[in-house]
């Protein structure tokens, strides 16, 4: 029923918005030209000849005509798709990485980052990080468990661009993201027609075709359309490891004094989850190399004889099972769809609408690691000892155990007890997603130079999920491991089809949401100044039930050990409630010291309000953040650049983990930073790029200690470093352009060094610094034929960028560490016609 209200209720939403946007058409067919030479922008790619900071950037600007980099009192990463392809990115999420200040773990594979802002305590996912379409959220929240945006979006060529900004007026505009907003555009329609169509090849059995198409169906509508289908076999786990595809469709229509735009995007893709493999590690965990037979940079646990699984997990004689296929993975089958209404009317007026709807399914089938591998006969005693250990088991079988019987799941006889196993879990998860979101801007000019902006943000969002997290399996530390079964010699069964346990927790949930936001934001251009500042108070409205659950014996039986301990959903639910405001505001100044040299000063504090995940592990904190940062730009002959200074302080940030026993780790903390993110490029000759960018990170935790308490021992975690933030990061790219006869060839490269971290709140897992090497080259050959050459990672250099998760302090047993590392080497081939 909530969903029903939820439904109507932004059914209701979307007609008045249809009514009021039909009205304001009407009013602006008869409104007279803009006054000024104020246009619009955003809409196409500026001339080449434009210098960088004379371009205009629309993400964090008040009115759709955006602002010249040189004015912003706020810094802006724009790339195009040009430079989109160049960077070759694995995931939307990888493509961060070229940002200075952002830091995305895409080693888990297409879907499923983790993405941190340099100076936000995110910890995992990506709390602190929004997607947009064409000035969308994609979902108003910016990450849930097991869904972050960034799994619900794909790269393709309907991608015009992205604008990246970070903090600053964030925090009034969209969903108020007191972190970064990615704002992607999508390529629109013109009176000329286009298209081109790409085929590529590469490594890993990786197949793609790519394919647009744009131009004009009648005078003044346009449409595209556009899309992919790609399938690979990274780390080969002797199944598709990413398959599927997407489409993009956009129509356009040309308005006397404005212009309004509709998008539909479907996307069905299939992607692997990828854990933590094993590593040897030297004891200062500075020194890394592979376990044997299993390489970190192209092997994985998953196989085809894991891939099926059936799970017991609801009592009975038999119990009742799911089916599970790892080929689903972190998948996502997501559509949406949207528009953009951007108008101007006389006497200074003007005004802007965007709205999106999502809907779909974000499916988890993964297997999640535990702890570091050990000797099968290592773990047979292990397990002789607690089934000794539990009377239950004893009584049953008339005795204690003495030895056991490891064989192969799927035949091959009996396995070495000096095989190394592991223990992973084949968690699945089933979440099904709903959203809506709406945001008006009116913007009068009160005198020269000075707008005033009146906003207005709404969202309504649901989310249903469906968990069984454990499913422990036993099987080789190997790549494509094989699956074990275990036998005791007293008649207990510790393994059933190589599971050790069903779920340590069983989950049904329902939530929705509903934010509500206004916000005024003034803009005052005077000589060489520019002051902007703005308010905003927003509140949020979240409901829902959790189900409870019970530890039960699925089928009464002792001595099946591999169910004896199963979380069951018991039938009983506990009601969840949010409701809060909170006001957030920003003020700057830029100042334009010359016409190409500007430098700026910006203050703001935010709110991050909590999520349905944070109701429901008990921490439904409002977390605060004040940030506060100056920034200096210039651009002069064949040098840009541009570096930033920022202090941040966070108050009220939640934080949960599920631990490798299934116990769980909450708590409440507070975090401090300062550092400086830059951008810089010189063309010492006609052809040559050279380009640095970067940032220089100190983030500590506050607030982070406890006494000893019930089942916890005391910690103090004050001081020590942000997890998973390199405390520096580079990124040097040389680009060189050779005209030909035939056309140009471009050739380039990227050199990143990434800075140590940690991979845990205790700064106990250390992640060594290390470095990748990427080129490509690209050749242009008359006007329809673009050959496209790349590789990433070509040293093979092992690069962690994740420790054990499931653990709170150091992960190493034995010299060994489970982690997770970035890809080896690729390398891709595309041939490309053009229309």
């Amino acid at each position: 029923m909530k969903h029903a209200r939820t439904n109507r209720a932004v059914l209701a939403f979307a007609i008045t918005t249809a009514l009021a946007t039909l009205t304001v058409q009407a009013q602006a067919a008869a409104a007279p030209a803009p006054p000024g030479k104020e246009t619009a922008v955003g809409e196409k790619a500026a001339p080449k000849h434009v210098k960088t900071l004379q371009q205009i950037v629309v993400t964090g600007a008040p009115t759709y005509m955006g602002v010249k980099r040189i004015d912003a009192s706020f810094e802006v990463t724009a790339l195009s798709l040009k430079d989109i392809k160049n960077v070759m990115p694995s995931s939307s999420a990888d493509l961060l990485k070229v940002v200075p200040g952002i830091w995305p773990e895409s080693s888990g594979g297409e879907t499923g980052p983790n993405i941190d802002v340099a100076g936000f305590p995110g910890g995992g996912d990506a709390p602190y990080v929004t997607f947009e379409l064409n000035g969308s959220p994609i979902y108003p929240v910016p990450t849930l468990s097991f869904m972050d945006n960034s799994s619900m979006f794909r790269l393709d060529d309907t991608i015009a661009g992205v604008e990246v900004l970070q903090g600053g007026p964030s925090v009034i505009f969209g969903n108020g993201q007191i972190g970064a907003v990615a704002n992607f555009t999508l390529r629109q329609g013109s009176p000329k027609t286009e298209g081109a169509f790409g085929y590529t090849v590469g490594t890993y059995g990786y197949n793609r075709f790519d394919g647009f198409m744009s131009g004009e169906i009648s005078p003044g509508w346009f449409y595209s359309v556009g899309g992919f289908y790609r399938t690979d076999q990274i780390r080969n786990p002797q199944f598709p490891a990413n398959q599927g595809g997407q489409l993009t469709a956009t129509l356009t229509h040309d308005l006397k004094h404005g212009s309004i735009m509709f998008y539909v995007r479907d996307l069905n893709d299939r992607n692997q989850f990828l854990t933590d493999v094993p590593l040897i590690v030297s004891p200062n965990g500075q020194n890394l190399s592979s376990f044997p037979g299993f390489s970190p940079l192209t092997g994985t646990f998953a196989s085809n004889a894991l891939r099926m699984a059936n799970i017991q997990v609801t009592p009975g004689n038999p119990p009742g099972t799911i089916n599970a296929n790892l080929a689903n993975g972190r998948g996502a089958h997501v559509r949406m769809f949207g528009s953009n209404l951007n108008l101007y009317f006389h006497n200074g007026w003007t005004f802007s609408n965007v709205f999106n709807v999502t809907d779909g399914y974000m499916p988890t089938n993964a297997l999640f690691n535990n702890l570091s591998p050990e000797s099968m006969s290592s773990f047979t005693a292990s397990e002789i000892a607690s089934a000794n250990a539990n009377p239950a088991v004893v009584a049953a079988a008339g005795g204690l155990a003495t030895s056991g019987t490891a064989t192969f799941v799927n035949g091959g006889g009996a396995v070495s007890p000096n095989q190394p196993v592991a223990s992973l879990g084949f968690w699945v998860v089933n979440n099904q997603i709903r959203s809506f979101s709406d945001e008006a801007r009116l913007t009068k000019r009160i005198f020269k130079g000075n707008h005033l902006t009146v906003g207005t943000y709404l969202a309504s969002y649901s989310a249903n999920d469906t968990w069984y997290l454990g499913n422990n399996m036993l099987m080789t530390a190997t790549n494509n491991a094989q699956p074990i079964n275990l036998s005791l010699n007293n008649g207990a069964q510790v393994t059933r089809n190589g599971f050790i346990s069903g779920p340590f927790y069983s989950l049904i949930d329902s939530f929705t949401g509903r934010n509500i936001a206004g916000y005024l934001y003034d803009q005052w251009h005077t000589g060489r100044w520019l002051f902007d500042g703005g308010v905003r108070v927003e509140n949020e409205n979240l409901s829902g039930s959790v189900s409870n659950d019970s530890t039960v014996n699925l089928d009464g039986n002792p001595l099946t050990l591999y169910n004896n301990n199963t979380a069951v959903a018991n039938g009983t639910y506990t009601p969840e409630n949010f409701n809060a405001t909170r006001t957030s505001w920003t003020l700057g100044a830029n100042y334009k010291i010359t016409p190409d040299m500007s430098a700026y000063v910006r203050v703001d504090e935010g709110v991050h309000f909590p999520s349905f995940d944070d109701l429901r592990n008990g921490t439904p904190s409002v977390q605060k953040v004040k940030n506060m940062e100056v920034g200096f730009r210039a651009e002069k002959g064949a040098w840009y650049g541009s570096v930033t200074a920022y202090r941040r302080i966070f108050t009220g940030v939640p934080y949960s983990v599920f631990l490798f026993n299934g116990g769980v780790f909450n708590t409440v903390y507070g975090s401090t930073a300062h550092g400086i993110n830059f951008d810089v490029r010189w063309r010492p000759l006609e052809h040559l790029t050279l380009a640095l960018v970067g940032d220089w990170d100190d983030s500590r935790y506050t607030h982070y200690a406890s006494a000893a308490g019930p089942g916890q021992a005391a910690y103090n975690y004050n001081g020590n470093m942000l997890i998973r933030q390199p405390r520096w990061q580079a990124r040097f790219t040389p680009s060189y352009m050779i005209p030909m006869s035939w056309g140009d060839l471009q050739l380039f490269a990227a050199y990143s060094n990434i800075s140590y971290s940690y991979s845990d709140v205790a700064n106990s897992q250390l992640l060594p610094s290390y470095y990748t090497l990427d080129a490509g080259a690209v050749a242009r050959v008359g006007k329809h034929l673009v050959f496209r050459l790349q590789g990433t990672n070509l040293t093979n250099q092992i690069g962690l960028t994740e420790g054990n998760a499931r653990i709170l302090t150091s992960g190493i047993l034995n010299g060994v560490e489970m982690a997770r590392s970035i890809f080896g080497r690729e390398i891709r081939f595309q041939v490309e016609y053009k229309l």
